[in-house]
C-alpha cells in the first residue's frame, strides 16, 4: 500500500536505517530550466539513487541561497514557474507511481500569497510530504507549522551551528520529519570546513530528538557524501546538482540533451558514496 503524508518520510528513513546507510536528500528546483525538463529530472531522481527529494519553490528573493540556487530560482521564474505548477509536477509524480517522499523547500511569500488553508488541502491532495520554509522561525509556528502538521505534512525545521543548546529545544517543539542541520553558516553552496564538528553538532541535536538528522550546505562529491554519511541520518546536496543543471544548458540558457543525465549520473555518484559507508543495522 502506499505510503502518505508524514509517514512516508519515517518510513524512508527507517528503511534505510535497517540497510545500515544514510538517505540520500536531493534538492533540485522546480521548473528549472523548463517546466518539462525539470520534470523530468524530478522522474528520474529516484533511479538515479535519491532517497528523499527536496523540491525548491522558486522566489524571487532567496535570502538563504547562494549563488547556484538563486540562478535556479531566477532560470525558474523567467521559464513562468510557478506554486500551482511545482505542485502539479508533484501530483504527476505520483500518478506515475512514485514513492519516493518529497519536501516543498522554500519561503513564506508564495504560500501566503496562494492562501494557507488551500495551499496545505492542494499539496496533501498532490502528495507533497513536508515542508521546509527557511524564514519562519518557531516564534511564528501558528502561521504554518501547525496547520501543516494538522493537514498532515511535515514540517522539516533547521538547526545551524549557532544553534545552541538553550534554542535548540525550541527549534525542535514542533519539528517533524526530519532536522535538517545546516554544516555551516552563511548561505548554500559554501564548503564545509571541519566534518569533525558536523559529527559532533549531530550527535548534540540527537541528545534532544529522536528525529533522523540530516545534514546539508557545502556537499558536492561523493567523498563529501560518504563523511557526513558517517555522522548522519541523511546527507542533503543542492548546490551541487543545480550547478550540473546550468553547466549543461546552450548559450541561450535552454536545455540539452545532456540536462536531465548532467543531474542523474551526480545523484548517482554521490548515492554510491552514501552506500559506501555502513552502519549498524537499525
Amino acid at each position: 500500500m502506499t505510503q502518505t503524508g508524514q509517514t512516508r518520510i519515517e518510513n524512508r528513513f527507517s528503511a534505510c536505517a535497517k540497510e545500515g546507510r544514510a538517505a540520500l536528500v536531493t534538492f533540485v528546483t522546480a521548473g528549472d530550466p523548463d517546466f518539462d525538463t525539470a520534470n523530468a529530472i524530478l522522474h528520474a531522481l529516484p533511479a538515479a539513487g535519491a532517497d528523499i527529494i527536496e523540491l525548491g519553490v522558486p522566489f524571487t528573493d532567496p535570502m538563504a541561497d547562494g549563488i547556484p540556487v538563486q540562478l535556479a530560482g531566477q532560470r525558474a521564474l523567467k521559464g513562468g514557474q510557478t506554486l500551482k505548477k511545482t505542485l502539479a509536477m508533484v501530483e504527476g509524480f505520483r500518478k506515475a507511481g512514485n514513492d519516493t517522499p518529497i519536501v516543498l523547500m522554500g519561503y513564506y511569500n508564495p504560500i501566503w500569497a496562494y492562501g494557507v488553508e488551500r495551499f496545505l488541502a492542494d499539496a496533501r491532495a498532490a502528495g507533497v510530504d513536508g515542508l521546509i520554509v527557511v524564514d519562519l522561525p518557531p516564534e511564528e509556528d501558528a502561521e504554518l507549522c501547525l496547520p501543516a502538521l494538522a493537514a498532515g505534512l511535515s514540517f522539516i525545521r533547521l538547526a545551524t551551528p549557532t544553534t545552541d543548546d538553550k534554542r535548540l529545544p525550541r527549534v525542535l517543539q514542533n519539528t517533524s520529519g526530519f532536522v535538517y542541520y545546516v554544516s555551516m553558516t552563511g548561505v548554500t553552496g559554501g564548503t564545509i570546513a571541519n566534518y569533525d564538528a558536523v559529527g559532533d553538532a549531530v550527535g548534540r541535536i540527537k541528545q534532544h530528538t529522536r528525529l533522523p538528522v540530516a545534514v546539508g550546505f557545502g556537499v558536492k562529491t561523493a567523498a563529501d557524501a560518504a563523511a557526513i554519511a558517517r555522522g548522519a541520518d541523511g546527507v542533503v546536496v543542492g548546490s551541487a546538482l543545480v550547478e550540473r543543471v546550468r553547466l549543461s544548458l546552450d548559450g541561450e540558457g535552454k536545455a540539452t540533451e545532456k540536462t536531465v543525465s548532467a543531474v542523474t549520473s551526480l545523484v548517482a555518484e554521490l548515492a554510491a558514496g552514501v552506500r559506501s559507508v555502513a552502519k549498524a543495522a537499525a
